[in-house]
């Protein structure tokens, strides 16, 4: 799917890129967080939480926002201060409350657990309106888990 994929140049701690409003997209921004993360000491403490809560702002983006074939989801990752921001822009008007409360779906339910994840493992999250342009972003600001390799390491 390289061809749906269009990285931009950016500072060494962010990158952004564009994805198409297909399902597929989610496992494609899942392995850029995946190659943007190995890159920085420590990253791999962002991977496990920080691709589940990726995985699921792009497919709210993807299922929800209603982004027309030919425009696209934009991502960025940035990693500061031993935390990883995450947002996911697209061009829908719905607005999220972030405020409201996201309680979890019955356990026989199917689906409706993205808002609910996000707002259980991300230290904060919110929705605002696009700076440039039309449409929304949703964001989430993760804090590393704790390294157990080493922990583990240093008890044997």
């Amino acid at each position: 799917m390289p061809e749906t994929l269009h990285p931009t140049p950016s500072a060494i701690t962010e990158q952004t890129c564009w994805l198409p409003p297909r399902r597929r997209s989610a496992g494609a921004a899942r392995q850029l967080l995946r190659t943007f993360l190995s890159r920085h000491d420590g990253g791999e403490r962002h991977v496990e939480v920080g691709e589940l809560l990726l995985s699921e702002l792009v497919t709210n983006a993807v299922e929800h926002a209603h982004v027309p074939p030919d425009r696209l989801i934009m991502v960025h990752f940035a990693l500061a201060d031993g935390r990883l921001r995450i947002e996911v822009h697209d061009p829908g008007d719905h607005h999220l409350d972030t405020g409201a409360a996201v309680d979890p779906p019955a356990p026989d339910e199917e689906s409706g657990r993205g808002l609910w994840l996000v707002r259980q493992l991300s230290e904060q999250w919110g929705c605002r309106a696009r700076r440039s342009g039309i449409g929304k972003a949703v964001w989430c600001s993760i804090a590393a888990t704790p390294d157990t390799t080493a922990t583990r390491r240093s008890a044997a």
